[in-house]
């Protein structure tokens, strides 16, 4: 394929290779078909193909206009599955659905952090920490290209809210971008091989994202050696040259003759390098070649089998948030009386607003799947409680006097709860986390009657629940797809038992949420002042009272962790360490459990996270069943990124192991000790505290060396094991010369001695 490559971009006309750097039209890429180059499909989404009935439509206006597609649950749905192996199958069926339609590229995964949770496009991205969405989304990707079809992992980068997303600058500072932003992106480019990146519309710290040189060529292409192509959100690119220059390969949608012709242009006039040009067709052309090798149209789908996978996806996201006294699972033989109450029943939410809207191929609706599934029809009561549309305070009563009487005269009430529509799409943001006044009040008045009540929450993202205390169970059964009808039921009657766990953080109340001050933004600038302290990084470090904290998650059995192990307790930095840990099913029911496993750094020298996600596993157990969990840290997972150096950094020292069943609940801990051959030498100045000559080998030989030859070294060495040790070693080092009567005035001269000493 290389040769073809390099013998094609030899033959192109400089108009031909401009003209492959811009698409076709809103979805294909350019052809040229004297050299068998032809053009590619691209098609959101992440969740399901939306290819559009007619090629050069969006279809973003009725979601008929696109093509039928299994609709599976989406991203915030799909990582709280913590299941690496269903996200490789669900790719597999998303390519095998793509190349049924000619389309060779699919637009995802979104691996986004969630920095805040009204961030519109939530359900998108996968979670709150770089770590999880790094494994889910490199499975995805694998999933997807082992059947030939290309992912587009997006938005790169720090694109973490809708509001101004075209034009706001995220202003975060390196270490963050590092440690929290980047990581997802870098794991999938360099596990999974993803065949293009899209480009976010936002500027980071002050340039558009399409003309960042540092992160498009420096860090993408050089550091990660990533050999795809980038390709602009759709109408990102803002300067044409100067986002070829920066690495942006192709931009979208086309046609764009008039930055065909700047292209031109500026490779003639000098102001474009061509090598430049030639490296973003060769990219382009080498996707292009790889696209063609598996296409296979109008191959037949079996729809049927993809939406029990979807069902299967649907319901190992699903998180049994709260179950008090065992409400759940619901007996089938033994409950006499339910009442079936919310619109969402009868007419569900599967999935967000925007560009990922899928058309499915069919749909469970809770309502029917319980009058299918369950015996005692005759004694099931539905009242829909609330309405999607505010049409008034007088149908609102009337609906909710309606589930009242149902609910008075039931057993139980399960009531399906959770945001409409225009809460959550592309193109904004939301501005609180509660539910809908009618749904809350509903919740309020039914539980006056019925103590019982179960609650099924549809939902993209976090919401606030200052009415948890009105329910005994809650499901979160999140945006979950066309079969999420049936997987709900299927957990509320025990057919399965829920498995999932909280791939985000829910709080009290967005108060509580670190970037609350900072979102969205103002003058066109988004400040990332909370730094690396997002998600449980913020809530564990300050020890705040969270609703459920990250990795929370019930089941309907119960585990037991045991013997917690590591191949060395002592291990040099170069070294890799496994951590063993025995699990079993001490239940009645089979289950399964998601083993997370933290690292602490228990002595830094800079402020790090009380914890970090390294590692985690999703294990099958039978009842009485024991499995060893096997996992694996590397140097990187005991790192930090420091950006006076530009490289990660490994501390010598101690770390705690810390595995648990949530960030919150811990059940079992291991110190190892770590040998690191990293150096972290700071440029030592006159200015520098004394706590950083100190720190530096060379540095403090020198200065007790100097303080012996002034006759201060005693005096200075008493401070310090004293009462006033913090206070001298906060000190600039040329302050502890002024500040002695009798060397103040050759303090200049005596600091230059020590200088001159350093190498």
């Amino acid at each position: 394929m290389d040769q073809r490559i390099e013998e094609s971009i030899k033959q192109l006309t400089l108009e031909e290779k401009a003209s492959l750097c811009s698409g076709m039209n809103r979805w294909k890429t350019e052809a040229i078909y004297r050299f068998g180059i032809p053009s590619m499909v691209m098609s959101d989404g992440p969740h399901g193909v939306r290819k559009p009935k007619q090629d050069d439509d969006f279809g973003m206006k009725d979601v008929n206009d696109n093509r039928s597609a299994t609709c599976f649950p989406t991203a915030s749905a799909m990582a709280s599955s913590w299941d690496p192996d269903l996200l490789f199958e669900v790719g597999e069926a998303l390519a095998k659905e793509s190349k049924a339609l000619d389309v060779q590229i699919l637009l995802g995964p979104g691996v986004n952090m969630k920095r805040s949770p009204l961030g519109g496009r939530n359900f998108e991205y996968y979670s709150e920490d770089p770590h999880l969405a790094g494994e889910i989304g490199a499975a995805y990707v694998k999933g997807l290209q082992s059947q030939g079809v290309g992912a587009c992992v997006k938005h790169y980068a720090c694109n973490n809210q809708e509001h101004e997303r075209m034009s706001i600058s995220s202003e975060v500072d390196e270490r963050t971008l590092r440690e929290i932003y980047l990581p997802a992106f870098e794991k999938i480019v360099q596990e999974a091989k993803p065949w293009s990146i899209m480009v976010a519309y936002n500027k980071v710290n002050g340039t558009y994202a399409t003309e960042n040189t540092y992160l498009l060529r420096d860090i993408l292409k050089n550091e990660w050696n990533f050999d795809g192509l980038t390709v602009s959100d759709w109408g990102a690119t803002s300067n044409r040259i100067e986002a070829l220059k920066a690495g942006l390969d192709l931009e979208m949608p086309g046609p764009s003759p008039s930055n065909d012709k700047k292209i031109v242009e500026a490779v003639r006039s000098g102001q474009l390098d061509e090598t430049l040009l030639d490296d973003a067709v060769r990219r382009i052309l080498r996707v292009v070649f790889r696209s063609m090798e598996e296409r296979n149209p109008n191959k037949e789908i079996n729809y049927e089998a993809h939406h029990r996978l979807a069902k299967k996806a649907a319901a190992g996201s699903i998180v049994l948030l709260k179950n008090e006294n065992q409400l759940l699972p619901l007996d089938v033989n033994g409950v006499r009386s339910l009442a079936v109450i919310g619109q969402m029943a009868a007419e569900p939410r599967i999935q967000g607003g925007g560009s990922s809207k899928v058309n499915a191929t069919m749909f469970d609706v809770p309502l029917e799947q319980m009058k299918s599934h369950i015996v005692i029809e005759a004694k099931m009561a539905y009242a829909a409680g609330y309405s999607y549309e505010d049409e008034g305070d007088a149908l609102a009563e009337a609906l909710i006097a309606q589930a009242v009487q149902a609910a008075r005269a039931s057993e139980i009430a399960v009531l399906f709860l959770g945001l409409p529509d225009r809460f959550e799409s592309e193109g904004y943001d939301r501005t609180h986390l509660e539910l809908p006044y009618n749904q809350v009040r509903l919740l309020t008045e039914v539980s006056k009657v019925n103590k019982r009540v179960v609650v099924v929450l549809s939902n993209g993202s976090a919401i606030a629940m200052p009415w948890i205390g009105h329910a005994k169970a809650i499901l979160e059964g999140w945006l979950g797809g066309q079969a999420s009808g049936s997987a709900i039921v299927d957990i509320l009657f025990g057919q399965c038992n829920p498995s999932g766990k909280l791939q985000e953080t829910f709080v009290h109340q967005l108060e509580d949420n670190p970037s609350y001050l900072n979102f969205p933004g103002t003058d066109s600038k988004v400040e990332y002042r909370e730094g690396i302290f997002i998600g449980y990084r913020y809530y564990d470090k300050k020890k705040m009272q969270v609703l459920f904290p990250f990795g929370h998650g019930l089941s309907y059995t119960s585990f037991e962790y045991t013997n917690l192990r590591t191949s060395s307790d002592y291990l040099q930095d170069l070294d890799g360490l496994t951590v063993e840990v025995d699990i079993t099913n001490t239940g009645k029911r089979e289950g399964s459990e998601i083993v997370q496993l933290y690292v602490n750094d228990r002595e830094s020298r800079i402020v790090r996270p009380e914890h970090e996600l390294k590692c985690f596993a999703k294990v099958r157990l039978l009842p009485g069943e024991t499995s060893t969990v096997r996992m694996h840290l590397e140097k990187r997972d005991f790192s930090y990124y420091d950006p006076t150096l530009k490289r990660w950094v490994m501390e010598t020292g101690e770390f705690e192991l810390r595995v648990g069943k949530s960030s919150r609940e811990i059940v079992l801990k291991r110190i190892v000790t770590v040998q690191s051959t990293d150096v972290v030498e700071l440029k030592l100045t006159g200015d520098s505290l004394v706590k950083d000559w100190v720190a530096s080998e060379e540095g403090r030989r020198i200065f007790f060396e100097v303080l012996a030859e002034e006759k201060m070294k005693e005096q200075v060495e008493h401070a310090l094991l004293g009462d006033d040790a913090l206070m001298v070693m906060g000190m600039p080092l040329r302050k502890i010369f002024y500040f002695d009567t009798e060397r103040a005035v050759r303090a200049e001269e005596i600091v230059d001695r020590l200088l001159s000493r350093l190498k």
